[in-house]
């Protein structure tokens, strides 16, 4: 049920041998993607529960989910590239039946990111499935 966007990712991933290229080609990820304009940066579209600022505006056009986003650390911006190319595109519909779990896994990012990362990626997937539903 992954984007093309994702799968992309993915055959990256596989061509990388150890993680640390690919811990290398996530900070890339993010250092490619657009920064959230300072006026998104407010206490409402704050995800809380991560170790650093991260910051995740959600738009919703034609019943189609998609997100920008921010942190102030590097490898956080990468990991919100990585729920971009997971979720962007999607019906927001579909948005809660995504197992954002196991299509993690497919890039090994449980087993090498710290426990604060993991749950900061956790509350970034909690705050993009409560605003899909919200807004059905």
């Amino acid at each position: 049920m992954a984007s093309a966007a994702f799968e992309e990712i993915v055959e990256d991933f596989e061509f990388l041998d150890d993680w640390e290229d690919r811990y290398r080609h996530v900070i890339e990820l993010g250092k490619a993607m657009e920064p959230l304009d300072d006026a998104f940066k407010v206490p409402a579209n704050k995800v809380h529960g991560c170790a650093s600022q991260v910051w995740l505006q959600p738009a919703i056009e034609n019943g189609v989910f998609r997100f920008d986003g921010d942190s102030d650390a590097m490898i956080v911006r990468g990991l919100i590239a990585v729920l971009r190319a997971l979720y962007n595109g999607v019906a927001v519909t579909e948005v809660g039946g995504i197992d954002a779990r196991a299509e993690l896994g497919r890039l090994g990012l449980h087993d090498h990111l710290s426990a604060q990362r993991s749950n900061g990626v956790r509350a970034m997937i909690e705050r993009i499935r409560d605003v899909s539903v919200e807004r059905t």
